[in-house]
């Protein structure tokens, strides 16, 4: 039997190299300009003393750039925390991956949680610390049972998939400092690193450009086929 390549293999495996569309990319090195570039802060705490905060190195370093690049939310957030950090609008659909990265202090459990709205431009994040306005949906959440030593203490990889949509979407992503009780659980956490990216809009490249992953494709695979 003659072995071959079909062009729809070859398609697939040009397809497979393209890169994702990168929707946000956010490595927190100056927060105060995050509100100019769309993001959005809610403290729906009692009792706040301060919000999200530029990182200190003091109690750790960043993730990655300098050593004060991320943001931070501490215990001082209020006594029963809810404190919310929200994204630009975004065009929100199935197969688009969040990753970002986050660490504690470790003193006391904390929590973190990611949501997403599907309302547009929306803030809405509710009146108080226990409502969620039109960010009803939890894509991750960090230390959900506010254990003990639950929170990881060094930079840890935080990984979601959206799932789920009927089709794109406009919308938000949200993080949500979440401690009740901040004076028996709440310490200091930090976010870095944050990537969205998607499915291409039109994953099909230009014309010169297709036929040179084709080819390439091609070429690899005629390889492999002379090697067996």
């Amino acid at each position: 039997m003659r072995r071959g390549i079909s062009l729809f293999a070859l398609t697939l495996a040009a397809q497979a190299i393209l890169p994702a569309a990168v929707l946000l990319s956010e490595g927190f090195d100056d927060i105060s300009l995050l509100p100019g570039q769309g993001w959005g802060m809610v403290n729906n705490s009692t009792f706040a003393v301060t919000g999200w905060f530029q990182g200190n190195p003091g109690v750790f370093p960043a993730h990655s750039g300098p050593a004060e690049s991320y943001i931070a939310a501490n215990f001082l957030n209020g006594l029963d925390i809810s404190n919310w950090l929200i994204t630009p609008e975004l065009t929100l659909q199935n197969g688009v991956v969040i990753t970002f990265y986050t660490r504690s202090g470790g003193f006391l459990p904390d929590r973190l949680q990611l949501r997403m709205s599907t309302a547009g431009g929306s803030m809405n994040a509710g009146g108080d610390p226990v409502s969620t306005g039109d960010f009803s949906m939890v894509l991750a959440e960090v230390n959900p049972m506010l254990s003990p030593g639950g929170y990881p203490t060094d930079w840890t990889l935080v990984l979601h998939q959206i799932s789920g949509l009927a089709g794109p979407v406009q919308g938000r992503l949200a993080f949500r400092y979440f401690v009740p009780n901040a004076l028996a659980n709440g310490d200091y956490i930090g976010i870095d690193s944050l990537t969205v990216t998607g499915p291409m809009v039109n994953p099909i490249p230009e014309p010169g450009t297709f036929s040179a992953l084709v080819l390439a494709a091609a070429a690899a695979g005629f390889r492999r086929l002379r090697r067996n």
